[in-house]
């Protein structure tokens, strides 16, 4: 079962989940937004992405850089937990769509990424 995290305000996202419903493959949506992810979750999808916390984390969004910006430029670093935690506290600064299919997983940017996982 594909699962792709997903955010209907999300071009990408709704790009990537015509993509699924196009090509037939049984899948799950998950609006993140509507159903928070827990460090536990959030950890699994970085692991399985093979990223670090901040490659997922939308740093030009403007709520990025009006809480957390100014944070960096100052020369704070946070920790992977902390990074998660910021995911967890605002989740749309989490990149999107998120598509997971077993143990492989992209960012559906740009959507055509999908077609690396469900081929």
């Amino acid at each position: 079962m594909i699962v792709i995290y997903h955010n209907p305000e999300s071009e990408d996202s709704n790009k990537c989940l015509e993509i699924l419903e196009t090509s037939k493959h049984n899948h799950e949506i998950i609006k993140y937004q509507d159903k928070p992810l827990d460090q536990i979750k959030l950890q699994k999808i970085i692991k399985v992405l093979n990223v670090s916390p901040i490659e997922i984390i939308r740093t030009n969004d403007s709520l990025w850089k009006e809480k957390f910006q100014h944070l960096i430029d100052s020369g704070v670093e946070f920790s992977e937990k902390e990074y998660i935690e910021i995911m967890i506290e605002y989740p749309e600064l989490i990149e999107r769509p998120i598509i997971i299919n077993g143990q492989k997983a992209v960012i559906g940017k740009p959507p055509k990424k999908i077609f690396e996982i469900i081929s």
